[in-house]
Formats: structure tokens, sequence, C-alpha cells
């Protein structure tokens, strides 16, 4: 599993280059950045080479940050490939709260999913599922 950072930030003009700057005074380098949104408030998600440090460093400027364990899939970038992942996951038992994707080049996507059952990393594999680790991640700038 990938340590990812989640921040809440209100949907209020200069939070989220606030973010930014913060982690960048702080020396933290981020490397993925995603952001899902509401009227009032948004949720980013971050994979950043010390997300640990990074939530330390948010919370002490006033944001509200945390540390999610995520699965990342490398699957082919191709029509069914996210859903080839997603009808295996679920033939496990297990359930996903969310997802995103990335592609990285035209021959594969990498899909983060935050998956409730720690077991699912271990059986994808044994599926022959591709599952990125976090070193990986943390180098795909």
């Amino acid at each position: 599993m990938i340590e990812q950072l989640t921040v809440f930030i209100q949907n209020e003009k200069g939070r989220l280059s606030g973010l930014c700057r913060t982690l960048a005074d702080a020396n933290i380098n981020m490397h993925d950045l995603f952001i899902a949104d509401t009227s009032d408030f948004g949720v980013v998600r971050v994979f950043c080479d010390t997300p640990q440090a990074a939530a330390k460093v948010l919370d002490e400027a006033g944001f509200r940050a945390s540390v999610t364990k995520v699965l990342a899939v490398r699957v082919p970038n191709e029509p069914g490939g996210l859903a080839h992942l997603l009808e295996t996951i679920e033939s496990m038992g297990a359930n996903i709260e969310y997802g995103y994707c990335f592609s990285r080049g035209e021959a594969t996507a990498i899909d983060v999913l935050k998956v409730v059952d720690d077991t699912v990393e271990g059986k994808l594999s044994e599926a022959g599922f591709d599952v990125v680790s976090a070193e990986e991640v943390y180098k795909l700038d």
C-alpha cells in the first residue's frame, strides 16, 4: 500500500496555493496532485516524498491533513482495463471507497484505489496484476 496525503481545504481563493507553498517551504516535493470538490470544500490528494512529514507541516499551518493508505495498480490503457481490475476486486468481496486514474504513456494507466481490505494487494499480485510500489509511484515524475 502507498501512503497518500489527503487534505481538506475550503473553496476559497488562495487555499490551494497556500497548501502548495507550505509544502514547498518545508522542502517537500509533490509528485502528483488530484482535487475533488464540493461547493464548500475540496479534497486534495497528493503523492509526495514524505507524506507523514507533509501532514505534520500542514496541520501546523492550519490545514486538515491526514495520511491514507491506497493501492496503485498498473493496467493496460485500453477499453476494459479498469473494468477488469474492478471486477476482480469485487469478486474478492472488497469495497472500493474511491479511486482515480492517470496515464503514464500510451500503453499503461495507473489506477489508485482506496480499498478497505488490506489483503487485496497480495491477492491482486497473485492474480497477475502489476501492483505498483510506493517507491515507483514517487519516481513517476
